[in-house]
């Protein structure tokens, strides 16, 4: 019985692994959502762990109702239940949580995922020099409930 529970496990971290060698963040974008007008995009791929990335973002982006971020992503291997946690954090302490889901990703496929986070009430928002280097976003990349990897960035107000 243990070798068999064991098998399964190793076989499940194997899964994620792969998954987590076989994705790319090819490239995202932030868009203000009510006119369209993209205010920052990177190519960079931020969701490499063990790195601390950072996004330099006009503050103007403070200002937006909403804000439209699109992600475009190539995976090797199936995903199950694709989703993102993400979680904001300022100074350490956490301050928002955020949850994506994608669903099914195919094998081999490169995909665009457009999401529409709403802002805090104004009275709420805090200046972007407060927030600039103060603001780590940490995104949970999950494959159902398991981790398959997590990354940080550092978002700077510009």
């Amino acid at each position: 019985f243990f070798f068999f529970s064991s098998f399964f496990l190793d076989c499940e971290m194997s899964s994620n692994d792969a998954i987590k060698d076989g994705f790319k963040l090819n490239s995202m974008n932030l868009r203000n959502a009510d006119s369209g007008k993209i205010l920052w995009q990177n190519t960079e791929d931020m969701s490499t762990p063990d790195v601390e990335h950072e996004a330099r973002v006009p503050k103007k982006i403070l200002k937006c109702r909403a804000v439209s971020r699109e992600i475009n992503f190539s995976s090797e291997e199936e995903i199950e239940d694709f989703k993102l946690e993400q979680r904001v954090f300022f100074k350490g302490h956490c301050m928002e949580e955020w949850h994506f889901d994608f669903g099914f990703v195919m094998p081999g496929s490169t995909n665009t995922w457009q999401s529409v986070i709403e802002a805090a009430k104004e009275s709420q928002m805090m200046p972007a020099k407060a927030l600039s280097g103060n603001v780590v976003i940490e995104t949970r990349f999950m494959n159902k409930d398991e981790v398959v990897s997590v990354s940080n960035v550092r978002v700077f107000y510009v």
